[in-house]
């Protein structure tokens, strides 16, 4: 397991060595950060013009996921097309790893990555749940809001996040350019984040209706995750595809091996 865990530690810190990925903070903290401002905004509104669940004002706004659409495909674009342009990936195969180590290593260095550009955000908590000490018990801490959206909204941006990465890696093992590859993943992505922006009048019990939203990741947490709810045909559809694209993606490096 040791080549595995250096090969994430090279990964991971890879990004910090790479302009695109500090604009890709910088860009995702802006939108964040504007958003929350939003959220603020209603949240010392009264009355029924304010907001009843904070996280649904900022994971479900649109705004957010067509900026979340380019994230992904920008930390996984160089994974393996980098290493296929410059023709590294002969070497990297050819070391004592096996290919699901790098595919493992790769998707968790880029992984890694996609939690620090969320640790940010988590100073955004104690208004979002309105985090108190009681004067009574000043050791304790209590929420005016109930915090359990919250909850349910990080896991729910962690497990898609990992389907959007585990297709760019795939992408990314297919192809030797970085450009082609973020932008075939931004349009594979785009069919899972459609519908939160275009909105077909279809009729509610309809099976187009059904299977449309099912794979709607921004309808996912407008209406489920960011209102404190988890719903395992979401999870489940995050899982698979992430795993199903990480089996391709190890299918594809074991190919070019044989062809090798």
């Amino acid at each position: 397991m040791r080549p595995l865990f250096a090969l994430i530690k090279r990964e991971f810190t890879a990004y910090f060595l790479s302009p695109v990925a500090y604009v890709t903070l910088a860009v995702f903290l802006l939108v964040t950060g504007h958003l929350f401002y939003l959220v603020l905004t209603g949240l010392t509104k009264p009355g029924s013009s304010g907001i009843e669940y904070p996280m649904q004002a900022l994971l479900g706004d649109e705004k957010f996921w067509l900026v979340f659409l380019f994230i992904p495909p920008l930390l996984t674009m160089r994974l393996l097309a980098e290493e296929r342009g410059t023709g590294t990936l002969e070497s990297l195969l050819t070391s004592p790893i096996r290919d699901w180590q790098v595919v493992a290593g790769k998707f968790i260095g880029a992984g890694l990555f996609y939690v620090v550009l969320w640790l940010p955000t988590l100073a955004y908590l104690p208004i979002l749940t309105d985090m108190r000490t009681p004067e009574w018990n000043p050791q304790t801490w209590t929420f005016g809001i109930d915090p359990s959206p919250v909850l349910t909204s990080y896991l729910g941006v962690l497990l898609a996040g990992g389907m959007f990465l585990g297709i760019g890696l795939f992408v990314s093992s297919l192809v030797k350019s970085q450009l082609v590859a973020a932008m075939i993943s931004m349009v594979v992505s785009l069919v899972f984040v459609l519908a939160a922006f275009w909105r077909p009048d279809l009729d509610t019990g309809s099976l187009t209706y059904r299977l449309v939203y099912f794979i709607s990741v921004p309808e996912h947490f407008r209406r489920d995750f960011s209102r404190g709810i988890v719903d395992t045909r979401h999870l489940i559809l995050y899982a698979s595809i992430t795993l199903f694209t990480l089996f391709l993606t190890v299918r594809s490096l074991e190919s070019r091996r044989l062809r090798a």
